[in-house]
């Protein structure tokens, strides 16, 4: 396998609903009057740029469920919301179906739009307290011309149906409705308009463990009758083990590694992901020390030269400070961005941990 191939080598082989091509997420925050002044008397203050993302390409095929892991801060909600259409890209393109999202008419965009929902965080705060779940769920599917107004209560009904809710309540108030239930109104609301893609930005977090494993059971059982396509925000790595097929870790900004789910968790090859993992609790007999990555994860305002991991990483060497890795094929589907790889990157069916890669380099 050629080491220059790019981050769709990990892609199923058929036409992704969904790709992105070099994007990048940055935030500027101006000098306010005050530090341009400042700036006359040669306080050299300049803009503050928070790089969110980072140069990321991602192929998504129809169909599929695809988890974005990492610490807080590391960018995947931005990621998410970029998926989703909320935030557009600063650089790099966004392809819906292979044609480039930016360059829509407006009939296009707003088909675009409507096929890729988001479901947020917190159920109760992205439910307005002011409107009944009927006209929650059934307001946009009658804006967009996807039913009649006078078809709204049925369809709302069916879909509350659907989603697990008692259709008797849908003239109540979010606030009349537990978490898990606020949950399923959140995923009926985005399932009225009939997307294709559900990005889930961390949407089990603030349930429940016997409520969440109700709402991902739900997840699955759409995914089967919808053929819906997921994208799964979140830092919970026991959910995206159970619902994900493939595995996108990022650390500031960047996908550092990209594998099919098992292949993840079987056997982690980038040092950060093996990290994540190792502080995994698990039920076993044997005792274990629970150690905690050293540092902090470096500010997003002034990211780390090189590999964004090296000044936490405990196999770093000096080539980690000075040169960026980029995502290269280690195996076959499979993705790591770390300069331990380097010697095998041609060489597919032989992946190895990076610890493992470290020793033998120690070795000669």
């Amino acid at each position: 396998m050629n080491a220059t191939m790019n981050a769709d080598a990990t892609a199923p082989a058929v036409k992704p609903i969904l790709s992105l091509e070099h994007v990048h997420k940055r935030f500027v925050k101006s000098l306010d009057a005050a530090e341009r002044v400042a700036n006359l008397f040669g306080a050299g203050l300049q803009d503050q740029v928070v790089r969110a993302v980072d140069d990321v390409t991602l192929d998504i095929a129809p169909g599929e469920v695809v988890g974005l892991v990492g610490e807080s801060g590391c960018g995947k909600s931005t990621l998410g919301r970029i998926i989703a259409g909320i935030l557009d890209p600063s650089d790099g393109l966004v392809r819906f179906e292979g044609a480039d999202v930016a360059k829509m008419n407006g009939a296009d965009r707003r088909k675009a739009d409507l096929a890729v929902q988001m479901i947020f965080q917190d159920p109760a705060a992205s439910l307005n307290p002011r409107m009944r779940v009927v006209e929650i769920i059934g307001e946009a599917p009658v804006v967009h011309g996807l039913i009649a107004a006078e078809e709204m209560d049925a369809y709302v009904c069916g879909l509350m149906e659907k989603v697990g809710l008692d259709p008797a309540t849908r003239r109540r108030y979010p606030h009349q409705f537990s978490g898990g239930q606020r949950a399923r109104i959140n995923i009926a609301r985005a399932l009225a308009v009939q997307p294709r893609v559900l990005v889930c930005d961390e949407s089990t977090a603030a349930l429940d463990v016997s409520i969440q494993a109700q709402v991902l059971n739900l997840f699955l059982e759409l995914r089967r009758e919808l053929n819906l396509t997921y994208v799964f925000v979140s830092h919970d790595l026991g959910v995206i083990e159970h619902i994900a097929d493939r595995v996108a870790v990022m650390y500031l900004g960047r996908i550092v590694e990209l594998a099919k789910t098992d292949e993840i968790f079987e056997a982690p090859n980038h040092p950060y992901t093996q990290a994540l993992l190792e502080e995994v609790p698990r039920l076993e007999a044997k005792k274990r020390a629970f150690t905690a990555l050293k540092g902090e994860i470096p500010s997003p305002l002034r990211p780390p030269p090189g590999c964004h991991f090296h000044p936490r990483c405990p196999h770093v060497f000096a080539r980690c400070s000075v040169d960026r890795p980029g995502l290269k094929p280690i195996a076959e589907s499979r993705l790591s961005a770390c300069h331990l790889n380097d010697e095998t990157a041609a060489r597919p069916g032989r992946t190895r941990s990076a610890e493992t890669v470290s020793m033998e380099a120690a070795q000669g």
